[in-house]
Formats: C-alpha cells, sequence, structure tokens
C-alpha cells in the first residue's frame, strides 16, 4: 500500500484551519500529492493578534515550564519521526534515511535551546551603598519566522525552538513546497500543550506574507533562512521598520585539500558529502581546490563516487540521492551547467537532467570552468561540484574567499599549522577540518559577508530573541 500524504493548514490560535491552495507535487513522479492552503490577509491578521496574545501569557510562563512544554513536543517528534519522514521524502524527495536524520537531529537542536532558556541569566553590576544596578534579559515579543523546503522540519524548528525558549510567539511561514513535515512539528508542540496563539502556522503568497507580517507592529523580530537575493530583501523591509533580524542564507562551501592531505581518503568523503540531499544543503561543499600534486588522483576519485551514487526515488531503500525539489533547480542546473561549459569548462560526468518523470538532475562534476563562469559566482544548491588546483596555501585561500558567500568551508591537512592558517583567514562563519560534519546543537552557527547575520544554535542561540534591559534603581531614605 502506497503511503499516504497528510492534508495541510493553517494552524492560527490553537485551531487548524482549511483554505484553498495550490498543489504539492512529489518532486520523484511528478504526481500531486495534496494542497497547500493559502493565508488570506484577514488569516495573518488573525495569526498576528493570536500571537500578541500568546506572547502575553508565554512570557509570563515559567522557564522551567516552557522547557518542559518544548521538551515534552520533542519527544512526541521522535516518537513520530518515522511516519514525518515518510511526508519528507514525498514532498522534497531525501532518501527516508535522510529524512529521518533530519527529524531527529531537528529534535536536538530545539531541546538544546529548551534547556538553554532554563538559563538566560542575567547579572547585578556593582552598586555604591544605596543603589541597585540590575541587567536583565526579557523576551523581544512575536517573532516572524520564514523557513525554506530544503529541511521541512528541522529548518522551522530551530526557529521554533529559541523563540519559544526565550518566552517569545511566533508567526511561522514555512515553505509552500513542503507543508507537511512543518504541519507535523506545529502539531507536536500543540499535542505538548503549548498555549493557544504561541504559535502560528501560515502558507501563501511570500511576498505578500512576508510583507504584512514584517510591517505589523506586532512583530517585533525577523528570522529567516534561504537565498541571499531573498534573505537581502526581507532584512530591507525589517530595516524599513528598524526591526533586527536574523538572517542565515546561501553559501558557496570551498573545500582545501592541501599537499600533505590523503587525496583518496578525503574524494572519499567529499563525494558523500556534496550530493547529500542533492546538494541542496546551505552547507553543501561546491568548489574543490586542490593541490596541483594530488589534482588529478582526487578529480578521478572524486568522479567515481559521483558516478556509482545512485540517483532515485527517495522511498527506494537503494537510493542514495533523490530528486531536485522542483523543476526549478532542474533548470537552474541546466544553465550554469550550459554557461561553464560555453565559456571553456569540461564536464566529466552528469551534467544533463535524467529522463522519465520527476525532477532528477544527476551528479555532476566540472573543471576547467573560468573565473567568470556563473557556478562560481552563484550558489548553485544543486548537485554541481567544481574542480580546481592550487600551488600554494596563500592562492587557494584567496580563491577560497573569492566570492561574497561566507558561510561553510572545509579543509584537509596533517599540518597544524595550515590548520591554523585556514581556520584563521577562511571568510566564513563554520570551518571543519579533515571532515564534513555540520554544526551541532552546542555550536553557533551562522554565515560572513552575503551569507547572514546572527547566529543559531550554541550559548548564542537565544541572542536575537532578548532584549538586555539595565536597571538602575535607589533605595529612598525613611
Amino acid at each position: 500500500m502506497p503511503p499516504v500524504y497528510p492534508p495541510a493548514a493553517l494552524f492560527i490560535d490553537g485551531e487548524w484551519l482549511e483554505r484553498p491552495g495550490a498543489p504539492v507535487i512529489c518532486p520523484a513522479t511528478g504526481e500531486t500529492l495534496g494542497s497547500v492552503p493559502h493565508a488570506g490577509k484577514e488569516d495573518l491578521d488573525r495569526a498576528l493578534a493570536a500571537a500578541e496574545r500568546g506572547f502575553a501569557v508565554w512570557r509570563e510562563t515559567a522557564p522551567d515550564r516552557r522547557a518542559e512544554i518544548i521538551l515534552e513536543a520533542m519527544r512526541l517528534l521522535r516518537a513520530r519521526a518515522g511516519e514525518i519522514a515518510t511526508t519528507i521524502t514525498l514532498e522534497q524527495g531525501k532518501p527516508l534515511a535522510s529524512a529521518k536524520a533530519e527529524v531527529l537531529r531537528g529534535s536536538e537542536l530545539v531541546a538544546w535551546d529548551a534547556e538553554e532558556g532554563r538559563r538566560a541569566y542575567g547579572r547585578v553590576i556593582p552598586a555604591p551603598p544605596g543603589f541597585r544596578q540590575s541587567v536583565r534579559l526579557e523576551p523581544i515579543g512575536p517573532v516572524a519566522a520564514f523557513t525554506p523546503w530544503s529541511a521541512p522540519t528541522s529548518a522551522p524548528g530551530r526557529k521554533l525552538g529559541a523563540a519559544l525558549a526565550a518566552g517569545c510567539s511566533v508567526v511561522l511561514k514555512a515553505a509552500e513546497e513542503t507543508p507537511g513535515g512543518a504541519c507535523a512539528l506545529v502539531q507536536c508542540f500543540a499535542d505538548a500543550g503549548l498555549p493557544a496563539g504561541v504559535v502560528n502556522l501560515v502558507f501563501g503568497s511570500p511576498a505578500e506574507i512576508s510583507s504584512h507580517l514584517i510591517a505589523s507592529p506586532v512583530i517585533r523580530l525577523v528570522t529567516f533562512t534561504g537565498s541571499v537575493p531573498v534573505g537581502i530583501h526581507l532584512a530591507g523591509l525589517a530595516a524599513a521598520r528598524m526591526k533586527p533580524a536574523v538572517m542565515e542564507l546561501g553559501g558557496h562551501g570551498p573545500v582545501v585539500v592541501c599537499e600533505d592531505a590523503d587525496p583518496l581518503a578525503a574524494a572519499l568523503q567529499a563525494a558523500a558529502a556534496k550530493f547529500r540531499n542533492a546538494g541542496q544543503v546551505c552547507i553543501s561543499p561546491t568548489r574543490f581546490l586542490v593541490h596541483e600534486r594530488h589534482y588529478r588522483p582526487f578529480v578521478e576519485a572524486f568522479v567515481r563516487q559521483a558516478a556509482a551514487i545512485k540517483v532515485g526515488n527517495g522511498l527506494d531503500p537503494d537510493s542514495q540521492m533523490g530528486p531536485l525539489a522542483n523543476d526549478r533547480r532542474v533548470r537552474a542546473m541546466e544553465e550554469l551547467v550550459e554557461d561553464a561549459l560555453a565559456l571553456g569548462g569540461r564536464c566529466l560526468t552528469g551534467g544533463k537532467r535524467l529522463p522519465g518523470a520527476g525532477h532528477f538532475f544527476p551528479p555532476t562534476v566540472l573543471e576547467q570552468v573560468p573565473a567568470e563562469a556563473r557556478i562560481l559566482t552563484e550558489e548553485p544548491f544543486g548537485p554541481v561540484a567544481v574542480m580546481d588546483s592550487f600551488r600554494s596555501l596563500e592562492e587557494a585561500i584567496a580563491k577560497a574567499n573569492a566570492t561574497r558567500y561566507g558561510l561553510a568551508a572545509y579543509a584537509f591537512t596533517d599540518s597544524a599549522a595550515a590548520a591554523e592558517t585556514l581556520s584563521e583567514r577562511l571568510e566564513v562563519g563554520h570551518v571543519a577540518i579533515n571532515h564534513f560534519g555540520g554544526g551541532v546543537p552546542e555550536s553557533p552557527f551562522g554565515g560572513v559577508k552575503e551569507s547572514g547575520i546572527g547566529r543559531e544554535g550554541g550559548k548564542e542561540s537565544l541572542d536575537a530573541y532578548l532584549v538586555t534591559k539595565y536597571v538602575s534603581q535607589r533605595f529612598l531614605a525613611r
């Protein structure tokens, strides 16, 4: 019996609401799974009013009680991970094991935030006799959160975890392509006893929703995960209203393989990392900078690994890479590859849309790509890797930093000195040496340059959601 895709709805003031909307398409088959409701302005106004009321309740809820509810929601999320993973695979395409891993990782991130909410300490400042000086941390207020289709559950979870732990309410606008993962997450919070209005979930026209929510005086903070152009636009809307923003934007991850590294071991790891979620990951490695001594062995090993990856429906247990999320991404890959080849680049494997139904594009490897090619200046967000060589570490660092992006970078070396130089001089917010691991809940995550503003995760996770207030009190003599 084929898996059933659950119905999607708006969630406003503690109620699930059905509305007309648009179809949700399975990227592996092209079939319609269901529909995603579109919120009208009345729905958005109701969500804003609910968030305002919800904030008044939630900010007065004791931190340990807030943590208790959040952790219970994560217990439910883990218990439902199998069914939620199937929903994610149907709507987003990633292999079932990867979808389940996303759900479980998302629960870890939210659980960390729940505990951090209990440690949002203020402080007392030494004062002269007759005075008391203190610093207090208070929730900033209702939050407008916008999340992408690439991580249907963990991306919304990252926003909700920090906001709720800090005592804020949220109006969440999740991705219309993948509503099921977000609905399942919100249902866990509702079932855990979250008060009505504290979390509200809407879908619809991104431009209309973002402009309406950000302009509202109810919203005090804007947080977004997605592409650089959209992030710049939303940050501008927020700035026009003097509202702070957290922006986790795109990347163009460089990988530096030094002369003292093992090129075959590095290539094995690199191919697995590059094609995870079909390259639709913000920290996905894209530009592979290999010392000239190891360039050809590395490239040959990488191409062998890439060509051997089985591409197919994520519900097939043998599939190692699923489809791209939508046809726009397939067209984007075709255009980037065609541009690179027209400028003199070479395609070593892949490069063309796979035949048949669904949005499938194979693992693709390019080399001899000139610097002016679009693939070297635009985030591909897909399964395309670019190979290049270098002679000196200085040259490698210069090439690695030669983009407007600064999210994640990777390097392989046995030299402590080289590792320290790379860690210090790579212009990114996340550096991994000798592996491709992402951050852990205890670590901050975010970018520099056009890759973002602010951090998510680690002890910094709640910073944007809290207002620092200084209180100075003089005791009157009696």
